[in-house]
């Protein structure tokens, strides 16, 4: 399994549900609901829950649009770590939380598809955490005016994709909401 010595836990990873960052996403409603629901079960199974929120010239720290979007609210204790690169390790704390906890899984989940959520699992794999990403619970916004396809096939290619990624001592993959299994980590 993870490449990451004495790490045996599984986290869940809520990247970048901010109120200016899914406002106009794709199916927005739904994927909230579905990242509220498995933050509920991770909680009931005691497996971490670490929220990363981005910020950057068009979303400002401290602003309306930065915070968390209002149906959910980060726990108390849960790390919340900050970031202004897509991948959520990048010139972060994200790695020395995930050590502290024991984590050489995450489960993915958030926004947006073809930037923060791509370059986070990509680097959280090469890291070598085992790494699922939640195919009905993370979004992105319509791209078509610059050349990319409509959102829902940027989601179901990015879930295809992912499913399908392999690495020596680790995995990788795809579920749904319905199907996250922790693994009795945490």
């Amino acid at each position: 399994m993870t490449t990451l010595d004495n790490r045996p836990n599984t986290a869940l990873l809520v990247v970048d549900v901010q109120k200016g960052v899914v406002e106009e996403a794709h199916d927005r409603d739904t994927v909230v609901a579905n990242v509220g629901s498995i933050v509920e079960k991770a909680r009931h199974e005691r497996v971490p829950v670490v929220w990363v929120q981005h910020s950057d010239e068009q979303l400002v720290k401290g602003s309306d649009d930065w915070r968390i979007v209002p149906e959910l609210t980060p726990g108390i204790g849960e790390p919340l770590v900050e970031k202004n690169y897509g991948d959520s390790f990048e010139d972060t704390m994200l790695e020395t939380v995930l050590s502290g906890l024991g984590v050489g899984r995450l489960v993915v989940v958030g926004a947006s598809t073809d930037a923060c959520i791509r370059s986070t699992l990509h680097g959280a794999f090469v890291r070598g955490y085992d790494t699922t990403l939640v195919g009905d619970a993370h979004t992105t916004d319509d791209q078509t005016a610059w050349g990319a396809p409509p959102p829902d096939q940027v989601i179901a290619h990015t879930n295809l994709y992912w499913s399908h990624q392999t690495a020596p001592g680790r995995t990788a993959g795809t579920v749904k909401a319905e199907d996250v299994d922790f693994g009795g980590t945490g």
